[in-house]
């Protein structure tokens, strides 16, 4: 089973360097957990339209992916994305961690952890070097994440 979901894995970042959200959304349970810095936690189809959305939005966008190991149960990668901060025009190469919980031979958890100061600083530019490291900053960036989310859901 551990060749299937290191497979699994693959088949993710693969459909994400495409943008290819509903490939991506394909590879999660329909009740699947997903969280992060940016948005917190997110479950079922919110994190399949998080994919949505920032496949959509995504400009000068590239991935890389590496590391990927998996056993029976869980599973581990590395990714860095980089892109245009929609926002601010500035550049991002975010460098992130990736846990995974499977069920069914589908993720059923996926926890990605990245340095939210680093990706303020280069997202915000100077509020995120100063403030980016204060929880004021992470709870503005959740709020504006799910408010930006929750937009793109309604506008469907």
């Amino acid at each position: 089973m551990s060749d299937a979901h290191r497979a699994l894995i693959t088949q993710f970042y693969q459909a994400f360097q495409r943008l290819d959200a509903e490939a991506m959304s394909a590879c999660y349970t329909d009740d699947v957990v997903f969280s992060d810095p940016a948005f917190g936690e997110l479950r079922g189809r919110d994190a399949g339209d998080m994919w949505r959305m920032l496949t959509t939005r995504a400009r000068d966008f590239s991935l890389t992916f590496d590391s990927v190991h998996a056993d029976e149960h869980t599973g581990t990668a590395h990714w860095v994305a980089t892109y245009l901060f929609s926002q601010t025009g500035n550049t991002v190469v975010n460098d992130i961690q990736a846990r995974f919980v499977f069920r069914d031979g589908k993720i059923c958890e996926h926890h990605d952890r990245f340095d939210l100061w680093a990706w303020s600083r280069q997202a915000l530019g100077f509020k995120g070097l100063i403030l980016g490291w204060t929880p004021l900053v992470g709870n503005a960036v959740r709020a504006q994440a799910l408010k930006g989310l929750k937009a793109w859901q309604a506008s469907r």
